[in-house]
Order: structure tokens, then C-alpha cells, then sequence
């Protein structure tokens, strides 16, 4: 405060010394008046206690809520074999082809010798799901047709026995055994038109023969490379 003072009188001798005696006389006593008013004003704002700033207000935090929980899902059960019988029956029938020759008539499951018996214009062939290689599935595409007939295409799935097992017996309309008819495999046939109307067919078709083969005493399906 003191030094403030010596610099406002240093700059009013510096002023009264480049005027006239009365002009200096009035302007000292008008710089004294300023500089008392300006040291009691300094006084007084430096004498006010100072007044701590109140903190803000804390922000109440939003209410969380507890993450939501659904109830956990069962796993879903895996099919029976008699489901699974039913799944291939169906296909058989509703997918058949129509050209009088390799038209699935029925089909019926005997589950004591877990054969599949399936019954076409021409006879019938018992296959044994028990004696199939679950490793074994082929999918191609065959024509039944010939020099003289042309036949709808169809689509073919061929499953082979384990070793030393018979996949199947055929027989005649007279029930006869069929002796020419591979024993070491069995085909399901079906329309490839028809089937074409239903994407994933064939995944889903090998994955239920799959395991209606593991379900019946066959080999299971296994991860070979």
C-alpha cells in the first residue's frame, strides 16, 4: 500500500513540476483527493473477509438398474429314434420319385431287428440299421433312365455296412430273395425335383440318418481327419 502511495506522489511531482504555481497547487489537491479515494476504496474491498465459494451440489447419480436376467433356456432334447424314423418315412413318401419303378411305396420300421422296410413296385428290401457305418454316407444324382425311356432324376443316398455285416435283403413281389442286389449297402431314393424345393435337404437328411444308425446299434458318426 505504502509503495502505491510513493508512485502516485512521484507521478504528481512529475506533473506540478511542468505547470504554473496555481495550476500545480489545484492539480496536487485534486491528485490527493483521487489518491485518498482510490487508498479507502483498496482499504475497504481488502478488508472484506472473503467469502468461500460454496461447493457445487453433488449430481445424484441415476438410478441403475439390475442388469435383466431371462430365464435360461433348456437345452433342446435330442430326437428319438422312433422321431427319427417318422422324419425318414416322411421324406420317403412325400419326396418319392414317380416313375413306377422306384416309387417309394411305405415304409415301416421293425425296432426288434431295427429294419427299415421299404416296399417300391418292384418288391421290397429290409434294411438293417444296426449294421451301418454312420461314416459312410454318399449323396450322387442318378438317372434311371435309358436308351428308350427318359426318367425323372433322382436323388440317391448310399449308406455301406461294417465289415462282415449285411446292409440289407431284398426281395421279390413273390417274396423271394433277390440275389443280385448288393448286400453290402443301402439306397434311399428320392425325386431330385421335388427335393430341390427344400434347401438343406441333404444336411439335414444325413444328420438324422446319422444318428437314427447310432440310435439303432450302427457305428457312429466319427471325426476321422
Amino acid at each position: 500500500m505504502k509503495q502505491l502511495v510513493r508512485v502516485c506522489a512521484a507521478a504528481l511531482l512529475l506533473n506540478l513540476s511542468a505547470c504554473s504555481p496555481q495550476a500545480a497547487k489545484s492539480a496536487a489537491n485534486n491528485m490527493n483527493a483521487q489518491v485518498k479515494q482510490f487508498v479507502q476504496s483498496f482499504q475497504s474491498s481488502s478488508d472484506a473477509p472473503d467469502t468461500p465459494e460454496e461447493p457445487p451440489a453433488p449430481v445424484p447419480k441415476a438410478a441403475t438398474k439390475p442388469a435383466h436376467r431371462g430365464k435360461r433356456l433348456a437345452p433342446k432334447p435330442e430326437p428319438t429314434q422312433q422321431e427319427l424314423v417318422e422324419y425318414l418315412r416322411g421324406k420317403l413318401l412325400a419326396l418319392s420319385p414317380s416313375d413306377a419303378i422306384n416309387d417309394n411305396i411305405e415304409v415301416a420300421f421293425n425296432p426288434s431287428t431295427t429294419a427299415l422296410t421299404v416296399t417300391q413296385p418292384s418288391g421290397r428290401c429290409d434294411q438293417f440299421l444296426s449294421a451301418l457305418d454312420g461314416n459312410s454316407l454318399a449323396w450322387d444324382i442318378f438317372d434311371p433312365g435309358d436308351a428308350h425311356n427318359s426318367r425323372e432324376e433322382l436323388l440317391r443316398l448310399t449308406v455301406t455296412s461294417t465289415s462282415g455285416k449285411a446292409a440289407r435283403a431284398c426281395y421279390d413281389k413273390e417274396n423271394r430273395l433277390d440275389r443280385t442286389v448288393a448286400a453290402n449297402r443301402v439306397r434311399f431314393l428320392f425325386s431330385l425335383r421335388k427335393v430341390e424345393q427344400f434347401p438343406g435337404f441333404q444336411d439335414n437328411m444325413s444328420a438324422a440318418v446319422k444318428k437314427l444308425i447310432e440310435l439303432s446299434g450302427g457305428v457312429a458318426e466319427k471325426a476321422i481327419f
